[in-house]
């Protein structure tokens, strides 16, 4: 957010940009790997107004004073819970702030003096369980919400492993898992649609998955944009695993249609 030459940083804006002025969708749903709801029943944010979530520890002072200007709709909220429901998923509704999953990112991506998001944004909890066909369909279950320019965008990690980032402070270059986890996440996520939920799935089995992600919280909201996605093709932006990390960011569906995942911190 702060390192404006960072690579990352240049590609959600380039992202933002397009979402700004080509997809220019009437509203935006959010899933974070940082709000995980019940294990069967998803959280929706129904905050008109919300506060900003400052779900992290021991950084300076000046992180804790971001802002980010937004505002939630109870029309979508509402739409979202209605789509859970007709698909058997149990949903309820809260009232709760963006955390640093959404905010953060969209930060890079949304500038509001640049570029600003000045559309209502609906962030929707993950199951909090590792199960990836339950996030699947958890997706397929908000997919409908495309056919009304409800733009879905997901938010976590390609790979996130925290405890070897300290080592790899000082020399960027990946560790062996960051290029084999993201070159399959790629395979897996441009997997043709009819399979793809298979191949999703796959992904925890691998044997580097566990160091890849040590829990899988960053990597499931990749599975919902992927169900999502319904038999949109789905493709690989960019990417640049780092240390312990991988930035990938991916899109299903042209910038036409109101379905995007983007993999960021």
């Amino acid at each position: 957010m702060y390192d404006t030459e960072h690579p990352a940083y240049y590609k959600l804006a380039e992202i933002g940009r397009e979402i700004t002025h080509k997809v220019k969708p009437r509203a935006v749903v959010v899933f974070s790997a940082h709000w995980q709801g019940g294990r069967d029943t998803i959280h929706v944010n129904t905050a008109e107004m919300t506060d900003l979530i400052y779900d992290f520890y021991g950084f300076p002072d000046h992180y804790y004073k971001e802002k980010f200007p937004n505002v939630g709709s109870k029309e979508v909220s509402q739409k979202v819970l209605d789509s859970l429901t007709q698909a058997g998923i149990k949903a309820k509704g809260v009232e709760r702030g963006l955390d640093h999953g959404v905010w953060a990112s969209f930060k890079c991506a949304f500038e509001p003096e640049s570029n600003p998001l000045a559309v209502p944004i609906v962030q929707v909890s993950l199951f909090d369980t590792e199960d990836p066909i339950q996030h699947y369909r958890l997706g397929q279950a908000v997919s409908q919400l495309r056919d009304e320019n409800i733009l879905i965008i997901v938010s976590g990690m390609a790979v996130h492993n925290l405890r070897d980032l300290r080592s790899t402070f000082s020399d960027p270059r990946p560790l062996p898992y960051a290029v084999s986890f993201d070159d399959a996440l790629k395979e897996a996520v441009t997997t043709p649609p009819a399979e793809r939920e298979k191949a999703m799935a796959a992904l925890l089995k691998r044997p580097d998955a566990r160091q890849a992600h040590p829990s899988f919280e960053h990597l499931l909201p990749i599975h919902v944009g992927a169900g999502a996605a319904g038999m949109d093709l789905g493709e690989r932006l960019w990417t640049l695993p780092e240390g312990s990390m991988s930035w990938a960011q991916f899109r299903f569906g042209g910038l036409g249609v109101a379905s995007g995942a983007g993999s960021s911190l």
